[in-house]
């Protein structure tokens, strides 16, 4: 075992039990923007700070024992911003393998046709390269649509039925067949079990709608930039402390 292996689920701060602590931890990272024209500067350098704010919870997530780790890192929608924002964030997703350390597994989510070509390749080999690494499992949710990954995955599941890969009675397509066909099927533990959105909005914007239908939510009113390791104990406080029933009594 490595060293940095060997490190994992130690350090934890004393006011979290390793036992409660959720698989997967899901980031809506609100407020980069805002971060940067609260200070004069440029949105650029508010996704910068993003960049480093990620890094550090991503470092925190491994090394108190979760999972996985998502980031809605672009929507589908954010394609409407100003051509400037969207080619600065597209420049910004090259750099993802700086996070390509500690063993860490990457994948990548949502529709990659619209993306620079240069990306795409960053993407696809960054996901070849760390397909075998059993550390912290790191999903990038970029051009991504909750709605769109649904319809995706009804459609390939039409699809094996055309083709009679998918025989049967209807009621044999059910959740588990729908698991399979969507986009988190990359990762052990699918549906988060914390969600974390930022900045002070509260909806999911059509990130993991299928997911995240037992997920918690917690709302921090602070930009993503400024969400630092007490916040993020907080958050895992209040997960803690959430008696979760799954529908039932």
């Amino acid at each position: 075992m490595s060293e940095e292996s060997a490190t994992i689920g130690k350090g934890l701060p004393e006011v979290l039990s390793a036992q409660l602590m959720p698989k997967h931890v899901a980031f809506i990272a609100d407020g980069n923007r805002r971060w940067a024209n609260e200070r004069g500067l440029p949105a650029e350098l508010g996704h910068c700070a993003g960049k480093r704010a990620l890094v550090e919870l991503t470092f925190l997530s491994r090394k108190w024992g979760i999972k996985v780790v998502s980031i809605f890192a672009f929507s589908t929608e954010n394609w409407k911003r100003p051509k400037e924002d969207v080619s600065s964030m597209m420049c910004l997703f090259q750099e993802l393998q700086d996070f390509d350390r500690y063993g860490t597994r990457i994948s990548c989510i949502g529709d990659r046709s619209r993306l620079p070509e240069c990306l795409r390749e960053v993407i696809n080999s960054l996901e070849e390269k760390t397909k075998c690494n059993n550390g912290l499992h790191l999903i990038f949710a970029i051009n991504y649509s909750g709605r769109f990954d649904i319809l995706q995955a009804t459609r390939r599941i039409a699809g094996k039925v055309r083709d009679g890969k998918l025989v049967g009675h209807e009621d044999e397509i059910d959740e588990n067949v729908m698991d399979e066909e969507l986009q988190t099927n990359c990762a052990e533990f699918p549906c988060p079990d914390l969600v974390i959105r930022t900045s002070g909005e509260q909806r999911l914007s059509n990130f993991m709608l299928w997911q995240l239908a037992y997920s918690e939510l917690f709302f921090s009113h602070k930009n993503f930039p400024d969400f630092k390791e007490q916040d993020y104990v907080e958050a895992l406080v209040w997960f803690q402390r959430r008696n979760r029933r799954f529908g039932g009594p």
